[in-house]
């Protein structure tokens, strides 16, 4: 078999067309924010092409990852700031609902957002692959390259730490 690169159209079309699904939802589970997992692994992408000599392509799977989680590190840096900003800002939304309804929805979605954000990357990771995407624990166990009782250990954790913060959940 032939070394394939990465710097060759075809070949990186065809891993992306393989991969970018995964990759969206790996970004997602880091993020919680589906409107920034697709922006996330559009980067990480880009990066390989932009590094295409420089990456083997039997390891390119692993790379696409390892900068996803790196892009996602960064992003985290850059929303603190973000949170602190709109923590201080007043929320407007101009529709049928009543303020007060607005606000506690506002409210809550913002104690649930924070909740998951508080979780261990671990934890978040296995709760938002079970909750969000529908997989069984045997799969995430496979997906991450841990045991099935660390996933359910972990999810434990995550639920123990969500209702904790969150009444109701």
């Amino acid at each position: 078999m032939t070394d394939k690169s990465l710097c060759d159209e075809i070949n990186f079309n065809e891993f992306y067309t393989s991969h970018i699904q995964s990759a969206s939802n790996f970004a997602y589970y880091k993020s919680g924010d589906k409107n920034a997992s697709l922006d996330l692994a559009q980067e990480a992408f880009i990066k390989i092409w932009e590094h295409c000599s420089k990456i083997d392509f039997t390891k390119a799977k692993s790379y696409l990852f390892t900068v996803i989680n790196n892009l996602f590190l960064n992003k985290v840096k850059h929303q603190k700031v973000v949170f602190e900003y709109a923590k201080s800002s007043p929320y407007l939304d101009v529709n049928n609902q009543s303020p007060d309804y607005l606000l506690e929805e506002e409210e809550f979605k913002n104690k649930l957002k924070n909740a998951i954000a508080g979780l261990t990357e671990g934890d978040r990771e296995v709760f938002l692959m079970n909750r969000i995407d529908g997989k069984k624990y045997r799969e995430i166990a496979e997906t991450l390259e841990i045991s099935q009782k660390a996933v359910e250990k972990r999810m434990s954790s995550a639920l123990k730490k969500l209702r904790t913060k969150i009444d109701g959940i």
